[in-house]
């Protein structure tokens, strides 16, 4: 499979380009600044929010998988850069979307637990800003048809450990998962259907 990944310079993108290489995934990553990366992956320089760029990353593509976080003090990324992606799939009939996100993102089949609810008005009374804005991101996938899976998570903690996962539709089942486990979680999602057309919370076991 080839699969086109935005956000894979990123603390955790960089965790799961190195999984995707080691199961010979052929990978083409999104890049803001040019740099030296290995050969085997195809470079593409440019901006999520620029649907041009978008266009020529998925060229051929079997699958799209963004981990893209917030830039400083730029302005709101993630429902612009999905809506893009949204269109660029749609054209190239490309229809694996995966996506990572925030607890804060709202569903209809959430029961958060009162640590959730409070991080959640946590981030929209300090972020309000990028708080909406994956909410947006959220609801700009619900409208479509693409087979997408939006992974809303706790703290990201950089480790090559990498402990069992555990994926809810309903609540945060803790407040923290590995980087490793998330690459390989979001890996597996490249062959799996469960949680297509969801918004699961995903965190390390307790």
């Amino acid at each position: 499979m080839k699969i086109a990944i935005i956000g894979g310079t990123g603390k955790s993108g960089q965790y799961l380009v190195q999984q995707l290489r080691q199961q010979n995934f052929s990978l083409r990553l999104l890049v803001r600044h040019q740099a030296h990366y290995d050969p085997s992956i195809q470079v593409i320089q440019g901006d999520a929010r620029d649907l041009a760029t978008v266009r020529t990353l998925i060229t051929g593509a079997d699958a799209v998988i963004s981990t893209i976080g917030q830039r400083g003090n730029d302005l709101p990324v993630f429902s612009a850069a999905t809506a893009n992606i949204i269109q660029a799939m749609q054209e190239a009939h490309i229809s694996r979307y995966i996506v990572t996100t925030g607890l804060s993102v709202h569903t209809p089949a959430d029961q958060k637990s009162p640590w959730v609810v409070q991080a959640t008005r946590w981030m929209y009374a300090n972020y309000p800003d990028t708080t909406r804005d994956k909410q947006t991101e959220y609801e700009l996938l619900l409208a479509t048809r693409l087979d997408w899976t939006m992974i809303r998570l706790p703290l990201i903690e950089l480790t090559s450990a990498a402990p069992g996962v555990t994926a809810s539709l309903t609540d945060c089942p803790s407040n923290k998962i590995s980087a490793t486990s998330l690459a390989a979680f979001i890996t597996d999602q490249l062959q799996d259907n469960t949680f297509y057309s969801a918004a699961p919370f995903v965190a390390n076991e307790v």
